[in-house]
């Protein structure tokens, strides 16, 4: 049966939400699914004051975990159109699996959050894309099979690169219907995928 990592970065749960939902979708495709987070690099005090989520319950990953998985779906949220810092600095402690080659021919995938409807939705996916593709992975996006990312009949996020959710400016806003749907679907893509290469 095909392994599968939900690795994360949320400061709010938006993400987190997302997380799940992608979860779902793989294990409801036949995995078996971790939902896992990488380390929160802000100081506590400042994460407090700032209100981040910081009573969620996926343990912590380290770059150890990440080579017994079959595939890898990353999400974190938007950073000025790019990944959070948190999630790069994770990723950035990985050379040692890229020297050895130990990703090569896994697969990945990716989702994302942003404030606004053009907040670096696509930009955040593809600098996830393309460490996963530094570490040899095979991607999988979320093509127009989720048709719900084409409605223009409410705010919706996704993108034939990865789900996605749009937060609002203050973060009130949380993960659609539509959204969630995305992500399911997105998380069972990626098993499939996975349960085709490795059984």
């Amino acid at each position: 049966m095909a392994k599968v990592l939900v690795l994360y970065y949320s400061s709010y749960g938006h993400i987190e939400t997302m997380a799940h939902a992608v979860a779902e979708g793989a294990r409801n495709a036949g995995a078996t699914v971790d939902i896992k987070r990488v380390p929160e690099t802000v100081p506590l005090e400042i994460a407090e004051r700032s209100h981040f989520k910081l009573n969620q319950a996926a343990p912590v990953a380290t770059v150890a975990d990440l080579e017994h998985y079959d595939a890898i779906i990353v999400g974190t949220g938007t950073r000025f159109g790019r990944m959070s810092s948190q999630m790069a600095a994770f990723l950035d402690q990985a050379g040692g699996l890229w020297a050895r080659g130990a990703l090569n021919g896994k697969i990945g995938a990716a989702f994302t959050s942003t404030a606004t409807q053009h907040g670096g939705q696509e930009m955040t996916l593809f600098s996830i894309i393309t460490n996963l593709l530094h570490f040899g992975m095979m991607i999988v996006g979320l093509p127009y099979s989720h048709t719900g990312q084409m409605s223009v009949e409410e705010i919706v996020g996704g993108a034939p690169y990865g789900a996605s959710t749009i937060a609002g400016g203050d973060g009130s806003r949380t993960p659609s219907a539509l959204d969630l749907a995305g992500a399911r679907h997105q998380g069972e893509l990626v098993a499939k995928a996975a349960l085709k290469v490795f059984g």
